[in-house]
């Protein structure tokens, strides 16, 4: 199992937003990450819109692909793009950068 983890930043100014959505996640979005592999998904949001994001799956690279073929998918990240710093011409999504695991505690 890989565990992710990442970072991305909300605009202070949709913060409220962006909690506001997630608290309503559509549930065919819910579907499409357990589908593709996603598993134990956490966004924790710091109050200047730091976003950590982690998760677990068998395989990152299958469980990108499976998501950018759902299309619900794809709506979603465009719903959400508004709400992040620093995106350019991509989508929220495409800006998962995985961090480097350097301590784990069992």
């Amino acid at each position: 199992m890989q565990r992710i983890c990442f970072v991305l930043h909300v605009r202070r100014e949709k913060i409220e937003e962006y909690r506001e959505c997630h608290a309503a996640i559509w549930p065919a979005m819910v579907e499409a990450l357990q589908d593709a592999g996603w598993k134990n998904y956490s966004l924790f949001l710091q109050t200047d819109g730091l976003l950590v994001g982690y998760f677990e799956t068998e395989d990152l690279v299958s469980s990108q692909e499976k998501m950018q073929a759902a299309s619900v998918n794809a709506q979603w990240q465009h719903e959400m793009a508004h709400c992040f710093e620093n995106l350019g011409e991509t989508m929220p999504d495409q800006n998962i950068i995985p961090l480097t695991e350097v301590f784990h505690l069992t």
